[in-house]
């Protein structure tokens, strides 16, 4: 019986896994990265205070985030309509789209290893980050409106 239980929740989840939408999918993962980045912002602005372990707390954050980045998953042929801002770049140019996430990602991670013990540390490593961002929303991304 525990066997049979388990072997449908799998494929409960193997099936959810198959109908998920990539758009939507995608786009929970950009707003989260946002808020991550946002709240980073604030301390670079002044406008919250510098917390060395809130800041290395928001970095490993930040750093599963972009583990979860998978272009195949979520920037599959056929997901290039609907309410995205996905630029048809993408799908033209998935090597480079795909190296732009990776240089992204080992920026974040070179920001976790280096926990920024200052404010002026912090301000470097996000305009590395925040550099990263804006190379792939320059070129990968339609602005709304």
């Amino acid at each position: 019986m525990r066997k049979l239980v388990v072997a449908i929740s799998m494929l409960a989840f193997a099936g959810s896994a198959a109908f998920a939408d990539p758009i939507l999918d995608r786009q929970a993962l950009m707003k989260e990265r946002g808020k991550i980045v946002g709240g980073l912002s604030k301390v670079v602005k002044g406008e919250e205070s510098f917390d060395a372990a809130a800041v290395l707390t928001a970095l490993q954050a930040l750093q599963a985030n972009a583990e979860k980045f998978d272009a195949d998953v979520l920037f599959p042929a056929g997901s290039d309509t609907g309410d995205t801002t996905a630029a048809p770049k993408i799908w033209q140019d998935m090597a480079g789209f795909k190296a732009t996430e990776d240089k992204y990602l080992a920026d974040v991670k070179a920001a976790v290893a280096a926990a920024p013990a200052d404010v002026d540390s912090l301000k470097a490593q996000i305009g590395v980050i925040g550099s990263d961002c804006g190379t792939c929303h320059k070129g990968y991304r339609v602005k709304k409106g």
